[in-house]
């Protein structure tokens, strides 16, 4: 089996030239996912539709080379396949309808979400020897945020309170999403990616208790799952914001690897983390800017993490301006280090 360099620093080794990918490197940034979106009914359709999500998967590896595909998807495809009406509006982002904790249905999750897995078959099947895939979800206290809110929200109030009020019953929805996380993540393991990312995007909003008790516990929980069935699988783990508690998250969920947000100074991750694989962290506007700024941040990350195990990747998703010339200049940049 040919070597695949994502994944030699799960093994330990620290490479000169960093292996990379990019979050969100498949979307609006890029002319060709257009010509695909506009074929999709709408966002979610893109996401069940194996044939489109597994040409926008591969369209950055086609045309950047990243030593890693992830898979188009969403991380609300969970409460959707639970049962709870998610939809998106355009310059609005996802709504999603209220349900009671009750009426979410796990029985009918994995027909539902069938068409990720054979996404994945497809992409692994069209992917070179050398590429790897990543498979992903929303961790449950972000995918909640969702679907209490009933969307994005600024205060995250009625979550919050939700949590702090009325615990025992927060904690049936965390439980539920737990259960189906893993058992999403397992067949997504089994229908052939090479790793595994939980995406905590709102780590950020919680003090140390609740931190622990919603972000860490369910964390460990799924990892936990995912270890006994898959024990070589890397798990990354992304707790968006986190500030210090960055350091609880690493030590305490089982997490192999920790994706850093734009926030976290790259000299201090490794030196409070030594034993696990950094990935990260160039600041998605920076990519926007390019020119020099860019290649001096590209650099800067780079020597930071040197003799470290290391993925090169942004600090958060790709945004829709980004030039894709820029990007094209971080894969010469990286492919120039010796």
């Amino acid at each position: 089996m040919t070597e695949r360099p994502f994944l030699a620093p799960f093994r330990g080794i620290a490479s000169t030239r960093p292996p990379w990918w990019m979050l969100r490197q498949a979307g609006r940034y890029l002319p060709e996912y257009w010509e695909v979106r506009n074929r999709a009914k709408g966002f979610l359709d893109l996401c069940y539709s194996p044939e489109l999500a597994s040409e926008v998967t591969l369209q950055p590896i086609r045309r950047f080379g990243m030593d890693a595909a992830i898979v188009f998807s969403d991380i609300l495809v969970i409460p959707d396949a639970l049962g709870q009406r998610v939809s998106y509006v355009q310059g609005e982002g996802p709504k999603l309808e209220p349900i009671a904790v009750e009426a979410l249905n796990p029985e009918g999750a994995g027909e539902r979400l069938a068409p990720v897995y054979e996404t994945i078959q497809r992409v692994r099947a069209a992917l070179s020897e050398e590429k790897a895939l990543i498979g992903f979800a929303g961790s449950p206290w972000t995918v909640a945020t969702y679907m209490v809110e009933g969307g994005s929200s600024r205060e995250f109030a009625r979550i919050r309170h939700q949590a702090i009020a009325e615990p025992q019953a927060f904690g049936r929805l965390v439980d539920k999403l737990v259960v189906a996380t893993i058992d999403y993540l397992d067949r997504q393991a089994r229908a052939g990616v090479d790793a595994l990312q939980l995406f905590e995007s709102w780590a950020g909003i919680l003090p140390e208790p609740m931190f622990r008790k919603w972000i860490v516990e369910p964390t460990q929980r799924i990892v936990d799952a995912l270890r006994a069935r898959h024990p070589s699988l890397p798990i990354i783990g992304f707790p968006r914001a986190a500030g210090a508690l960055i350091t609880t998250y690493a030590e305490e969920t089982g997490v192999d690897a920790i994706s850093l947000d734009l926030t976290v100074p790259v000299r201090w991750a490794r030196s409070t983390m030594p034993s696990k694989v950094m990935q990260g962290n160039l600041d998605p506007l920076v990519l926007v800017a390019g020119g020099r700024v860019l290649d001096d941040e590209v650099r800067r990350i780079c020597d930071a993490f040197a003799g470290h195990p290391f993925v090169f990747n942004l600090g958060h998703g790709i945004v829709p301006e980004t030039p894709p010339d820029h990007v094209a200049r971080v894969a010469e940049l990286l492919r120039a280090r010796r």
